[in-house]
């Protein structure tokens, strides 16, 4: 065999293990932070409107952390040969913080969000090693297209977990069985990942810090010499601020789904589940039609089509009152939202200079993960207080022309969740404006006139 084929070779044994990972990680993302925890952490373990409020605030938390420090995160993967010694880390964190999920019942509130929390801390800090390891298992010319294709395989993945526990939560009663569901998820996922630390070989090389040198200064002056460089190319800057509000959009409706469906129309455990397999297949499809789209329409219009989408997909939830539309706007949702993230990866490449697309993807990880504590936060305080000032009225809570549901919550958390559901649409909106402002034309145009200097 030559040297390039067993170059090639070599990369597919890789990339199988890569793709594996992803597997476990979207099962937890799938059962932990969709379809169980969610609802369980909202409806038993707190209860009432304040449930809303503080799993708002647990995944704020989580995510305000790893704002705090994906830049030293990321320098630690430009900088070390040991992305794998880090990812396992973070991996050995996220799994065991998800199986002492299990232990949490009724009352323990302040358990329940530790845990999760170190639990989410684990999986998205996790994912910066995880996507720095892309470059060793795809060329330039094939990095969307093997990235595209883990983001498949891994949704698939988490749909045979939610399968799983879909079986055990119809066939046991009782909510033990819904805490062990967070074990068998956290077994997935290290039997999914462990081939990755296993059999792939890192092709990197350590590289040692000076004396006088610190990871956390070598980190803060990577990343202003980042920061000065984008400045100077005010399409992305432009598209940058449009994303990070649209995309908080898009984390407060993915993280309240499960809650919304059970204080709206009382769904259960199983419906619930159902409902995410029903989101994480169109997502699949989603992704799939995302990628006809950017060949064939431009980045841009790609995305402002599917942002329509997810708007309209919104302020259908808003006005719904019957389960089967909950379940046919949540599986348009799905289908939008897997669209947008991945056309949105996709947008960096189209605006960033020839020759610097890892340096301009890295600032656009760091932008968003430091925005994203503020949409779920949002929504989970408003829906709490909204719910709380309809209770204080008693009888005469009025919010437009909505009656209670009968299947579901207290009318008055009933309409904390729709109110909730308008900062939604709010952040969807001013995001969209502003990315209309994007012009990927006069982007280019920039890049060749510096590149003429």
């Amino acid at each position: 065999m030559s040297q390039q084929g067993e170059v090639s070779t070599r990369k597919r044994r890789k990339r199988r293990v890569w793709y594996l990972f992803d597997v476990g990680n979207s099962a937890y993302a799938a059962v932990v932070i969709l379809a169980i925890y969610a609802a369980y952490f909202k409806g038993h373990v707190v209860g009432g409107p304040e449930g809303s409020r503080l799993w708002g605030i647990s995944v704020g938390i989580a995510m305000l952390v790893v704002a705090v420090i994906s830049p030293v995160l990321g320098v630690i993967a430009d900088y070390t040969g040991r992305k794998k010694r880090f990812l396992f880390y973070f991996t050995a964190l996220s799994v065991g913080s998800t199986m002492l999920l299990f232990f949490v019942q009724q009352g323990d509130i302040l358990i329940g969000m530790l845990f999760f929390i170190l639990a989410e801390i684990g999986y998205r800090g996790g994912q910066v090693f995880y996507n720095s390891l892309l470059p060793e298992i795809a060329d330039q010319d094939e990095i969307g297209r093997v990235s595209g294709n883990g983001w498949a395989i891994g949704l698939l993945g988490g749909i045979v977990c939610l399968f799983l526990v879909l079986i055990l939560v119809t066939l046991i009663e009782g909510t033990w069985i819904v805490r062990f569901s967070l074990v068998i998820t956290a077994v997935y996922f290290a039997v999914f990942a462990a081939p990755l630390f296993l059999y792939f070989e890192e092709d990197g090389q350590d590289q040692r810090l000076k004396p006088d040198e610190s990871i956390i200064q070598v980190a803060r002056e990577r990343l202003s010499r980042t920061f000065k460089s984008v400045r100077h190319h005010r399409e992305y800057i432009k598209y940058i601020i449009a994303f990070l509000i649209y995309n908080d959009g898009i984390l407060m409706a993915i993280n309240f789904a499960a809650i919304f469906g059970s204080v709206m129309f009382g769904l259960d455990q199983q419906q619930i589940i159902l409902f995410m397999i029903l989101i994480q297949f169109t997502s699949v499809i989603g992704a799939y039609i995302s990628g006809w789209a950017a060949d064939h329409l431009s980045g841009k219009r790609s995305l402002v089509i599917f942002l329509l989408l997810m708007l309209a997909s919104v302020v259908g939830l808003f006005l719904n009152e019957s389960v089967v539309g909950f379940y046919a706007l949540g599986g348009a949702a799905g289908l939008a939202l897997s669209a947008v993230q991945a056309v949105s990866r996709a947008m960096v490449s189209t605006l960033s200079p020839p020759g610097r697309s890892a340096e301009f993807y890295g600032f656009f990880a760091v932008a968003g993960r430091t925005s994203s504590f503020v949409g779920p936060t949002i929504y989970g305080i408003v829906a709490a207080e909204a719910a709380f000032y309809f209770a204080a009225q008693g009888e005469r809570a009025a919010f437009l022309w909505f009656r209670h549901l009968s299947e579901g919550a207290s009318f008055a958390e009933q309409l904390g969740q729709r109110v909730a559901m308008l900062p939604v649409a709010v952040f969807l909106i001013v995001g969209l404006v502003l990315l209309l402002q994007v012009n990927e034309r006069r982007a280019r145009a920039e890049y060749q006139a510096l590149q003429g200097e």
